[in-house]
């Protein structure tokens, strides 16, 4: 395998390597150090470079969602009328809990509900429950952390990598 290709796949092995190549942010010589490919530092971080080159930019679009934070979330029964999200065999719904649902209704997808996790994670908010169906994602955490919660659902979702990512 040539060193150009052992880089493209070493950097393609971390994602967000990836995305920084795309979105032209990378400092290629440090990159070529983490990579610990066999090989001359400059070489692979000119590898890098070209990589980065071929790749198509990073771009980001806002979607057009309402957001809303909905309390008194907590467990309920699979099936439920009460069941706003169910994933597996776990559901969470209306049931005066004490937990918080933010839900983000419009133009919504797998690439935003990825951005809403990332953003979440950011804010170090681990949610109890997430997914995205239809024209909504529904995100459940703690009650405290609802409010946080939904200043990053509405941060991420002024930003979603556009296809290509």
């Amino acid at each position: 395998m040539s060193l150009a290709a052992e880089t493209r796949r070493a950097a393609d092995d971390h994602p967000f390597l990836r995305t920084a190549l795309r979105a032209g942010v990378v400092n290629y010589t440090a990159a070529a150090r983490f990579l610990e490919i066999d090989g001359e530092v400059d070489a692979v971080a000119t590898a890098l470079r070209r990589y980065a080159e071929e790749l198509p930019a990073y771009e980001r679009d806002a979607r057009d969602v309402r957001v809303r934070m909905e309390s008194g979330i907590g467990p309920v029964d699979a099936g439920s009328d009460d069941a706003l999200i169910a994933v597996g065999g776990t559901s969470f719904g209306f049931d005066g809990g004490d937990r918080t649902a933010i839900v983000a209704a419009g133009d919504v997808d797998a690439a935003a509900l990825a951005a809403v996790l990332q953003g979440l994670s950011l804010e170090e908010i681990i949610p109890a429950s997430a997914a995205v169906g239809g024209d909504s994602i529904v995100v459940v955490v703690d009650r405290l952390e609802g409010a946080n919660a939904l200043r990053a659902v509405e941060n991420a979702l002024e930003a979603v990598p556009s296809s290509g990512e």
